[in-house]
């Protein structure tokens, strides 16, 4: 697309503004619509397990419910403490929404089909992911009240806890692929496990996918790690002083989070757009000549399943106490996570081939070096290449 209008009379600068404009909306318009309906589903999914029925009225089985309570919000009155910071307290919804946009950007939603392929990929997400609780803390500072201030401290502290593990969760994943690309580690979970496609079904990794999961529950703040909006002790916590549309903000980036977590955890560990099994009619279909990828299908059905089970964990488990969430983190997760670093890395080690030897040894590229063991003493040439050490004399 970027080349076509590149290729018109807009020229290169304007082509690549006006392409990349329609990529992101085409991105961002059906993921607000995808918000709005998982808001729904959410609500439907708690109902079911208490057996009640949920949005039933508006629209045909309440589906426009969402959008009727988005109305609602939209016409009601923005209120500012008037001893809030006034600055402050309009940026923070604005930030929470906007960096919950900003990650997918590089999430990728079929083979090829990224708006940016860049090759650190996941230290982008883990970096924009970490600006989430700013908006977060800038909110109970600015609105100048204890039960959001007490809420802020909250979240600061329960959301860089759990970042440590996921840091150290995903350290055996990049070990793994070998790569910070999103694309290319979902590549290097094709027929990980004999025809399976993911991480996910390798017994080493499945620890850290549930480790993962737990982790992002506890980063969106979600049941039973919602200690930054606990009704009995903190009213609404954070959100206290918000009302309308700045109170909606919050809401759309809360689940706008919970979808990205829900991405990643398909992508990391779970093949991401690939299907569960590698066999080539799951992949695709040619119609009229055309070929048609599936690869958005199974990442849709594989976010709606982890979306399911943080609905599930929220409409049946109680909530921690602060103490346990900390222990948690620090006393559980974070030892756990640092021990499988070294099993995975231990094991990719001694799985290692031996360097070749003699003078007729294949040269080591770029794309086998990491196949061999790194005790193998080698050179630079300036095709890259590492030759074994019998080779340079």
């Amino acid at each position: 697309m970027t080349e076509w209008f590149q290729s018109t009379w807009m020229g290169y600068g304007f082509g690549w503004l006006t392409a990349t404009t329609i990529l992101i909306l085409m991105i961002a318009l059906p993921l607000m619509l995808a918000v709005a309906m998982i808001i729904y589903a959410d609500r439907k999914i708690w109902a079911a397990m208490a057996l009640r029925r949920g949005p039933n009225v508006v629209g045909p089985f309440g589906l426009l419910q969402s959008f009727a309570d988005g109305l609602k919000v939209f016409l009601k009155e923005t209120i500012i403490p008037s001893s809030a910071n006034r600055g402050l307290f309009i940026i923070a919804p604005i930030l929470t929404f906007t960096v919950a946009l900003m990650a997918w950007a590089v999430i990728p939603f079929g083979p090829g089909m990224v708006l940016s392929n860049i090759n650190v990929g996941l230290l982008f997400i883990l970096a924009v992911s970490s600006l989430g609780v700013y908006g977060v803390i800038i909110a109970g500072w600015a609105s100048n009240s204890k039960y959001p201030f007490f809420s802020a401290l909250r979240a600061a502290a329960q959301m860089v806890s759990y970042e440590v593990s996921i840091g150290f969760v995903l350290i055996p994943v990049i070990l793994w692929a070998g790569t910070f690309n999103l694309g290319g580690i979902i590549a290097a979970q094709q027929s990980h496990v004999w025809i399976l496609n993911g991480f996910g079904f390798n017994p080493l990794l499945f620890p850290m996918a549930v480790i993962f999961l737990i982790s992002a529950m506890a980063e969106t703040a979600r049941a039973p790690f919602d200690l930054t909006e606990a009704e009995s002790e903190l009213v609404a916590g954070y959100q206290t002083e918000y009302s309308s549309m700045s109170f909606a903000l919050f809401w759309l980036g809360e689940y706008g989070n919970v979808l990205l977590m829900c991405g990643l955890n398909a992508t990391l560990f779970w093949g991401g757009w690939l299907p569960p099994i590698d066999w080539a009619p799951l992949y695709g279909f040619t119609l009229f000549g055309e070929y048609f990828s599936l690869g958005m299908f199974w990442l849709s059905i594989k976010i709606l399943f982890f979306f399911f089970v943080f609905s599930w964990v929220k409409a049946t488990v109680p909530r921690f106490r602060y103490d346990q969430l900390m222990r948690l983190g620090w006393k559980i997760f974070l030892p756990i996570s640092l021990i499988w670093v070294f099993l995975v890395s231990g094991y990719l080690l001694l799985t290692r081939e031996p360097c070749p030897t003699g003078r007729s040894a294949t040269l080591v590229t770029r794309d086998t070096a990491d196949k061999y063991m790194p005790s193998c003493t080698v050179t630079r040439d300036r095709d890259f290449g590492r030759r074994p050490a019998e080779d340079i004399i």
